[in-house]
């Protein structure tokens, strides 16, 4: 479907643009959804400028580690953020991916096509992941398709702008979507660092499922063999980043150290290689 498409069902169109431009002024949150004549759709206003608070965590990671990969992309709200995500939403959907269709944008607002069913919520691989806490085999298959998810976009010359399990969603056919594009790291670090970027939000964002489901050490040979699979630049700046990262062996598994540290600790024990057996 293009931008110019209208979504499936309707035999004439709602006109989004004069539903964009009445509702926004009276819009108070900065996402609400709505229903036009059956069609589920998301108002998205201009917020304001974003403090850099906001990307502590990957901050925090990046110095420790020396790991530019992971500095922060600074998302500077407003307008900006509003044009960045109308354009990346435009270029990932014309490289086929499964992202929503804009179909009305303005300079501080954009009116976007839900993913599922109307009035129903697209869940997210966290929140699928989180409900399959008690299912091994369930949790890998779900982190082994969001993998899968992000080679989908790697091999369209692309990449995600913060490739974590909650901008991940599964749609009702079974397809993963991608949500959320206010930044672009492809305007400030070349390709291969961008898509390794996406490999090292993602684990960090489920490898802690993995752990606590009983399910990572039989998760190391898919992330082995995946691995193997990507461009040699892409291997060079994962190798460099998970050599740096290798301090974090160190921090106990502990809940008291808090679910980022958490998260950091398993991601280390997901992706360092094995040490070798006597």
């Amino acid at each position: 479907m293009t931008d110019t498409d209208q979504p499936s069902g309707l035999s004439t169109a709602p006109d989004y643009a004069t539903f964009l431009r009445a509702q926004l002024p009276r819009q108070a949150p900065n996402v609400d959804r709505y229903v036009l004549d059956g069609v589920q759709v998301w108002l998205k206003k201009a917020g304001p400028r974003h403090a850099m608070w906001r990307y502590r965590v990957l901050g925090a990671l990046a110095n420790l580690a020396r790991l530019d990969v992971l500095r922060p992309v600074p998302n500077l709200g407003g307008p900006a953020a509003i044009a960045t995500e109308a354009r990346r939403l435009r270029d990932l959907r014309a490289r086929g991916l499964r992202v929503p269709l804009v179909l009305a944008e303005q300079a501080d607002g954009l009116l976007l096509h839900h993913l599922g069913r109307p009035g129903e919520p697209t869940p997210s691989l966290a929140d699928e992941l989180q409900a399959a806490l008690s299912r091994p085999a369930a949790v890998q298959a779900l982190w082994l398709q969001g993998l899968l998810a992000l080679d989908h976009v790697h091999t369209t010359g692309s990449s995600l702008s913060q490739a974590f399990a909650r901008n991940l969603v599964r749609c009702p056919d079974g397809v993963v979507g991608y949500i959320d594009f206010e930044d672009d790291p492809a305007a400030s670090l070349p390709l291969a660092q961008c898509q390794a970027r996406d490999v090292l939000c993602y684990v960090h964002s489920t490898a802690l499922y993995l752990r606590e489901s009983g399910a990572l050490a039989s998760a190391r040979p898919l992330w082995a063999a995946w691995l193997a699979q990507r461009s040699p630049a892409v291997r060079a700046v994962l190798a460099t980043s998970i050599g740096r990262m290798a301090w974090l062996r160190h921090l106990p598994q502990s809940r008291r150290l808090g679910r980022d540290l958490q998260r950091a600790r398993a991601a280390h024990d997901l992706l360092a290689p094995a040490p070798e057996q006597p």
